[in-house]
């Protein structure tokens, strides 16, 4: 019996005549991390957009813990557990790594923007982004100016600023691209430990950092599924070879 958190099921995004995604269903499991690979303009990122609710989906469904959110707005689905970062920075870079992770936390109320004082001044709120900087190891750098920390520390805290607003589910899109050996070894062994306690649904182009932490991956090409399976499935399969692996892309 299957553990999945997230499923979709025919899942298409078109725009216009082009068709994105089309017809993808997929389950991410809790507790483990499903990896999306696939080259340059496969449809992973518009993937991610439409499981996250910023863009609708053309035709299909999506499954979050058993409840339809096909068609709920970003703000809702956040509010309903599920997380994610962005390929491109997605910070306020004159704050400091905590103001940005207590902004995250405190967007997790309903209509949090209506009421910043208030919100800044509970609790919860601070310790929330306290324990989300610690999980990702900044818990000494909070008062740090985000737009004076290292590319690998920004990125750190962009899943931080996801880990804030305490979701069941992470959709993380290239939480590795523009890093070196040593902060990629880093974020692999952040996501290792965060997949004990989430569902992880990773974008990434780094192949040795999918292969040491994915669980399951999916390939996609042209928008369409090509094969998903376990690690050792997905390295061995030639049509996966010839479409993507040992093919440089994005």
């Amino acid at each position: 019996m299957t553990d999945a958190i997230l499923q979709t099921r025919g899942l298409s995004r078109h725009f216009g005549g082009l068709a994105a995604v089309s017809d993808v269903s997929l389950a991410c499991e809790r507790g483990q991390v499903h990896a999306v690979i696939g080259p340059n303009g496969a449809g992973k990122s518009t993937l991610l957009n439409v499981l996250s609710g910023d863009l609708p989906a053309s035709a299909g469904r999506v499954l979050f813990d058993g409840r339809d959110i096909t068609g709920l707005a970003a703000d809702r689905i956040s509010q309903l557990g599920m997380a994610r970062s962005y390929q491109k920075t997605n910070l306020f870079l004159p704050f400091t790594a905590f103001e940005n992770c207590r902004l995250a936390a405190q967007s997790r109320l309903p209509h949090s923007m209506h009421f910043v004082r208030p919100a800044l001044a509970r609790e919860d709120i601070n310790t929330a982004a306290q324990r989300a900087l610690a999980q990702v190891g900044l818990a000494g750098r909070g008062d740090v100016v985000v737009s004076a920390l290292s590319h690998g520390e920004q990125r750190q805290v962009e899943i931080a600023m996801a880990l804030a607003t305490r979701p069941r589910m992470l959709l993380l899109d290239e939480p590795l691209a523009g890093m070196g050996t040593e902060e990629s070894a880093r974020i692999v062994a952040l996501l290792r430990e965060l997949a004990q306690d989430h569902a992880i649904l990773l974008v990434e182009h780094d192949m040795d950092a999918v292969f040491a932490v994915a669980n399951t991956l999916t390939v996609m090409v042209n928008g369409r599924v090509l094969e998903s399976g376990p690690p050792a499935q997905i390295r061995s399969s030639r049509a996966v070879q010839e479409a993507y692996l040992g093919v440089d892309s994005e």
